[in-house]
């Protein structure tokens, strides 16, 4: 078997399997953090996480299809391992990537969601005091 194929089969299987791993630990753990973003919306975190899991896969899956070619022959263990490493190099920072892009956007969301919270009174008004000194509504002149 030739060794470009060899690297090919390792990539997959590496990547691949990276890929399963992080969008396991993302959702796994992302669960609680989309509730909280959610206002405690269970069964609409439940869904955005499976959508998010699923744009994950899709989005990484797809750019590992896309980075599979090797336009140089692998020759020898040494043009293996480096062309092995470039490759999974930038898979892992795609990784990255799309998941601080993730956090990031979730934070905003949860951020604006914490400001109205903020904004609204913890009671609602329940009555109406006037000004206190001589101010008057201004009257109608004729």
């Amino acid at each position: 078997m030739d060794l470009t194929v060899i690297a090919y089969i390792v990539y997959l299987l590496v990547s691949v399997g990276l890929t399963v791993w992080v969008a396991r630990t993302l959702s796994r753990n992302g669960r609680v953090f989309l509730a909280d973003v959610l206002h405690g919306n269970e069964k609409l975190a439940d869904a955005v996480n499976h959508l998010l899991v699923v744009g994950f896969y899709l989005v990484n899956l797809g750019f590992v299809a896309l980075h599979l070619s090797q336009d140089d022959p692998v020759a020898d263990a040494r043009q293996l391992f480096e062309a092995l490493s470039v490759k999974l190099g930038v898979v892992l920072l795609i990784l990255g990537v799309l998941h601080l892009a993730n956090v990031y956007v979730l934070n905003r969301i949860r951020r604006r969601g914490t400001l109205d919270r903020e904004q609204r009174p913890p009671v609602a008004p329940q009555g109406y005091i006037p000004p206190a000194g001589g101010w008057s509504a201004p009257t109608a002149r004729t």
